[in-house]
């Protein structure tokens, strides 16, 4: 195929293409601001529909991303290096649920700060989420290794984090770009609970995630991208990881060193190949572009000359907390309260309070989109997560704050219709309202439901922003007042509020239902204080 002379950051946007992405969701931000550029004026992402609209920030960005990634199409996030903060809480979360359609994490580092608050590493947002991280050293391997960190991504079923640098994101050269991949069909996950972090949930997916480890690290080892490079002179070894390696090649112009050097482009690190080049060479010289994250780590990777023990080996459990009992048995002490549980102690999952509006919502809500099948109903944190559970069975997804809205327009833009999104008041002023306004800008085929029980009921009542607002706050953003719908969530109002559910369901657009009625838990702190003042009174 014909060479294209590209930048590091539109090699990147190309493999994306090539890879058969339905969507990418960004924030502009420098380095990484050209990658969306270029797929927004591509006339290969306009001919197959590709989602290229900017995001309000970089948390609604990741998080629509992997509502796409739900609903079984590839999508692509893109942020520089800060917006991985923004994006921090979903993104550390979307490591445990893992991903469906290929999922991958655009981070772009500004090494000495050329447009930037700071100089940080994303490497290590890799490492805190458990997630592989690629890291090409050229445009032709940007381009290739983004194509591979899809295919990489629905293998395992996580995301990828992609982590480019300032000069190679803005520097050109040629690239032979390869076949272009369809984009995939919609296609839900066949476990329904992958994406509701409930506690129970969370442990097992988390569990998941660890024994992937392994796995990974075999990858990296046999990695392509990883590459071991004799040399004659073993008095030092040379780790050289993304573009640090060219910038070494560049020392040798016949691109032959006389050290052993052992090229990283994909993480966690080759513990292998960096034991074999330790075993040979004299001493080692870590070049890496950002923190010292390899050469942190090598310090004390290979457990040379230490006997170390703790949760690496087993000795200490890997998950979960510790307590007394479990240090003494890494002690060598008794197993004194190692015990099991009795019997006669039955579990008590948490449930719905008696009264609650939110019954009553999920009651209406699943009676009518029945006639659509499940899997379209995205949720957030809050008491109403708990319509995850039986009788209910109402929400399919629960990530972080704020990620309802955005993960159900997503599946919207991966063509999943209708899409449905449940946050809570007090959620939806915390981080709902920009995810709103994206559906707003773009028209998005969408039915939000604010669950409106004018407090801030899971974390014991307090008083929410949204309190008197919320129709205000829709109508701001862009929502059509016919299209902003206020009910009560009472049983004798069912039959008025399921017809209400199901007109909004069919309109194509931004449509919001807010049930409204008072938590009855304030509501019973508030009637009995009132009692308590008439008897002081």
């Amino acid at each position: 195929m014909q060479k294209l002379l590209l930048l590091g950051d539109e090699a990147i946007a190309q493999g994306a293409l090539d890879a058969g992405i339905s969507g990418v969701y960004a924030y502009p931000g420098t380095p990484s601001t050209e990658i969306t550029e270029y797929i927004q004026h591509s006339p290969q992402a306009e001919k197959g529909n590709v989602h290229r609209q900017w995001s309000a920030n970089e948390k609604t960005a990741m998080e629509t991303a992997v509502g796409m990634s739900y609903a079984g199409k590839r999508a692509l996030v893109c942020m520089k290096h800060v917006g991985m903060n923004v994006a921090a809480d979903s993104f550390m979360n979307v490591a445990i649920t893992g991903a469906n359609g290929g999922l991958v994490i655009l981070a772009a580092d500004d090494p000495s700060m050329h447009s930037s608050q700071n100089e940080q590493d994303s490497r290590y947002f890799g490492n805190f989420a458990f997630t592989p991280v690629f890291e090409p050293s050229n445009q032709q391997e940007a381009y290739d290794m983004t194509r591979e960190a899809f295919d990489f991504s629905e293998k395992y079923q996580i995301p990828v984090l992609l982590r480019v640098t300032t000069r190679l994101a803005h520097s050109r050269s040629g690239v032979v770009p390869r076949e272009v991949r369809e984009q995939n069909q919609i296609k839900l996950h066949p476990n329904p609970t992958q994406f509701i972090l409930l506690p129970a949930n969370a442990r097992k997916q988390y569990a998941e995630l660890l024994n992937k480890q392994p796995k990974l690290a075999q990858e990296s080892e046999a990695s392509s991208f990883n590459k071991y490079i004799d040399g004659t002179d073993k008095s030092m070894g040379i780790i050289a990881s993304g573009i640090a390696y060219n910038y070494l090649m560049e020392n040798y112009p016949d691109r032959h060193c006389p050290y052993p050097v052992l090229k990283i482009s994909q993480y966690p690190l080759p513990i292998g190949l960096i034991s074999k080049l330790v075993d040979e060479c004299a001493s080692i010289l870590v070049m890496e572009e950002g923190y010292p994250l390899i050469e942190e780590q090598l310090r004390g990777l290979l457990n040379r000359g230490l006997n170390v023990k703790g949760r690496l080996d087993g000795t200490l459990p890997r998950m979960g907390e510790l307590n007394p009992n479990i240090v003494a048995v890494a002690l060598g002490l008794k197993d004194i309260h190692g015990a099991a549980v009795p019997d006669i102690v039955a579990a008590r999952p948490p449930a719905l309070c008696t009264g609650c509006p939110h019954i009553d919502s999920y009651h209406a809500l699943n009676e009518a989109i029945a006639p659509y099948g499940k899997g379209r109903v995205f949720s957030d944190i809050g008491c109403y997560t708990l319509g995850a559970l039986p009788p209910y069975n109402a929400i399919y997804s629960t990530v972080d704050m704020g990620a309802s809205i955005t993960m159900a327009k997503g599946a919207s833009d991966a063509g999943l219709q209708p899409s449905v999104a449940v946050i809570g008041d007090s959620t939806f002023t915390h981080s709902g309202m920009t995810s709103l306004l994206d559906c707003t800008i773009e028209g998005t085929n969408i039915t939000v439901v604010i669950l409106d029980n004018s407090t801030t009921g899971m974390t014991g009542g307090q008083d929410s922003h949204a309190f008197g607002r919320l129709e205000s706050i829709c109508l701001g953003l862009g929502v059509e007042k016919e299209h902003i719908r206020i009910i009560k969530p009472l049983k004798n109002q069912h039959e008025t509020n399921v017809q209400i559910f199901k007109e909004e369901l069919t309109y194509q657009g931004v449509s919001v239902i807010i049930p409204t009625r008072e938590c009855i838990q304030t509501l019973g702190k508030r009637v009995k204080a009132k009692q308590t003042e008439k008897i002081i009174l």
